[in-house]
């Protein structure tokens, strides 16, 4: 399953590759700290329902917002378990399991989520996050 991710005779990368290497550069970002970097990540119009908050948010500043609160449990994913569906030559859906280690270096805890990341390739070629959904596993 290709797309069109071909620049200058480069190969052309999987969806599956894509999806490896966005949630590389999103996880990066969380561990910046820096919640206008994750952020950026999120295309202007982005719908998002993140894990622990009751509220729909929607827009990078929205994003920024939910990331200065979230990014103080010093949050690392890991994906457990996932599966990449195209959506035509530039989008896919990512979506599937991941654990967040949370809290302080002594007093970590493992938070199992599910989640949904829809990625679409703008005009200047980059990937952004158009709708992202997170919520806690049920037990």
């Amino acid at each position: 399953m290709e797309n069109n991710n071909q620049q200058g005779g480069e190969k052309e990368m999987t969806f599956e590759e894509i999806a490896k290497e966005n949630f590389v550069l999103w996880e990066s970002s969380l561990l910046t700290r820096d919640p206008k970097k994750v952020a950026e990540l999120y295309a202007d119009g982005a719908t998002f329902l993140p894990t622990v908050s009751p509220k729909f948010k929607k827009g990078k500043k929205e994003a920024e917002g939910y990331f200065v609160h979230f990014l103080e449990k010093n949050p690392e994913g890991q994906i457990i378990q996932e599966e990449v569906q195209p959506l035509g030559q530039g989008a896919y859906l990512h979506s599937g399991m991941y654990n967040f280690e949370v809290g302080e270096e002594d007093a970590r805890s493992v938070v199992e989520a599910r989640f949904s990341f829809v990625w679409q390739k703008e005009d200047d070629g980059k990937w952004k996050i158009i709708h992202h959904h997170s919520s806690v596993k049920p037990q």
